[in-house]
């Protein structure tokens, strides 16, 4: 019986740690000469993400996916993966 409890327990504990590491990685390309920084929600979880001026670059959200980034111009959702456009403050998914 206490070997049960124990492993029903270690299996509770992996469950909740690979959620707690989970995130989502996008690379983008920031046509723009000004860096945005837009809230994000995850799973429920909010947070920002940044993306630099004038660069290409990857950015890594903490957070199960799917996520979503709400910018000015509408909420973009975001699975992971995905190749990003940033242009007048929008965010097109290639």
């Amino acid at each position: 019986m206490k070997a049960r409890l124990s492993m029903a327990a270690l299996m509770a504990g992996l469950m909740v740690s690979s959620t707690a590491w989970a995130a989502i990685t996008v690379r983008y390309y920031n046509r723009d000469s000004r860096e945005y920084t837009w809230p994000v929600v995850c799973s429920g979880v909010k947070t920002t993400v940044s993306f630099g001026k004038s660069q290409t670059a990857s950015v890594t959200i903490q957070g199960s996916g799917p996520c979503t980034v709400q910018t000015d111009e509408g909420n973009v959702v975001l699975k992971g993966g995905e190749n990003l456009n940033i242009k007048d403050g929008r965010i097109i998914i290639d």
